[in-house]
């Protein structure tokens, strides 16, 4: 397979200038560990995937890490955190050294709470997932192409290889079910987990009632909420918090789910090719949760500082994305249409935030002044850092 070039690459060597340490977090298969790989030739590279490698690093930790030929790319270090602290000791021998621990993670809370624990001002943290638009070679123009791209995923092998998404997405679940949940949660009904699962992609980009699918799921709702958390600890799915800071209205306080990948969600929903997504109820859907997503993938791979909301109150005023960038916000509207008309900008003259850039992102194919402050933009040309 050929290498295709990441958009996080600059930071992340920069990073491993300045410190002692770094960590690349994300769902697996984002292709962590070939990144670090490509960024760094001429390190070791140790998996804690490899059971006896694990076990070693767990009986004698302190060994272990002594043991180590520097610098190192340490995958999956999830598996054993009790090498965190032992990383410690040896980064504090000598604290001009830095790229010596390259450590890579697919369970992101766990993870960075024992990184914050032991490693703190030590180590530069950054997030991978899969491909965004600007990574891929070639950017769909039509919105029959987006979907296609939609239905395959943006996790780096069936995005840029021919493989059956189906095929690769069934090998996923069952390696994600057996390997990263057991791990987490190991008396865990798998059966009733993948249902789970698809319950929820059914309410992509909808506001989630826990309890409701934890009722439709036939399962306490302490439990669906333990299971959602695993989730969003493995980053399966991101949870966009509505935004409520000073606001004096009653507003919604109920996040919203997206998936951090539309192919797997297009398999959890047993879609069988993009034709069917595109025709069926759910194409806005995943035309919003793929511009949310995007937006997500340019904050961590950009380093934007900016937080991710959306806006709802309880008259349904709302805008799917707002950008808080600390003294200015952008808030953007997602459309899965191609005609634009001045209608669209009508969200804006709804929602409290005076004096601020708004955006309807959409099939269409030109920029399209709609109001004073409001602009259509193709999804093409959707970029957080440009707003």
């Amino acid at each position: 397979m050929k290498y295709i070039e990441r958009a996080i690459e600059q930071r992340i060597k920069k990073a491993a200038k300045q410190f002692p340490a770094i960590a690349i977090t994300g769902p697996r298969q984002t292709g962590k560990s070939t990144l670090l790989k490509t960024l760094f030739p001429k390190c070791d590279y140790v998996t804690l995937d490899d059971p006896e490698v694990r076990l070693s690093a767990k009986q004698d930790p302190g060994l272990f890490v002594e043991n180590l030929n520097l610098p190192v790319i340490l995958d999956e270090i999830q598996y054993a955190p009790e090498l965190l602290s032992y990383i410690k000791i040896v980064i504090d021998r000598d604290r001009s050294k830095n790229g010596l621990f390259l450590l890579t993670g697919s369970q992101m809370f766990p993870l960075m709470a024992g990184i914050s624990e032991s490693l703190a001002g030590r180590i530069a943290l950054f997030e991978l997932l899969g491909f965004s638009w600007e990574e891929l070679p070639s950017v769909p123009k039509t919105a029959k192409d987006c979907y296609a791209k939609m239905f395959k995923g943006f996790y780096p092998v069936p995005a840029s290889q021919r493989v059956d998404a189906q095929t690769y997405y069934s090998s996923y679940i069952t390696t994600y079910l057996e390997r990263d949940i057991r791990q987490i949660q190991n008396a865990i009904d798998i059966t009733t987990f993948q249902s789970f699962l698809q319950l929820l992609a059914a309410r992509a980009g909808q506001l989630l009632n826990i309890a409701e699918v934890a009722k439709e799921c036939g399962i306490a709702p302490q439990t669906a909420r333990r299971w959602l958390s695993l989730l969003e600890t493995t980053r399966i799915v991101y949870m966009l918090r509505p935004y409520f800071r000073n606001m004096t209205k009653r507003i919604v306080k109920t996040p919203k789910l997206y998936f951090t990948d539309t192919g797997l969600l297009a398999y959890l929903l047993k879609y069988p090719s993009p034709e069917t997504i595109m025709a069926g109820p759910q194409s806005g859907a995943f035309f919003e949760n793929m511009v949310i997503m995007e937006a997500l993938k340019h904050k961590f791979n950009h380093g934007l500082r900016c937080e991710l909301y959306f806006y709802q109150d309880s008259n349904r005023n709302e805008t799917d994305l707002l950008l808080d960038f600390g003294q200015k916000f952008v808030l953007v509207e997602v459309k899965s249409t191609k005609n634009i008309t001045a209608k669209l900008a009508d969200f804006v003259k709804h929602v409290p935030f005076k004096d601020r850039p708004a955006y309807v992102v959409s099939f269409s194919e030109h920029e399209l002044a709609l109001a004073p402050g409001v602009k259509a933009i193709p999804w093409q040309k959707f970029d957080p850092a440009k707003l």
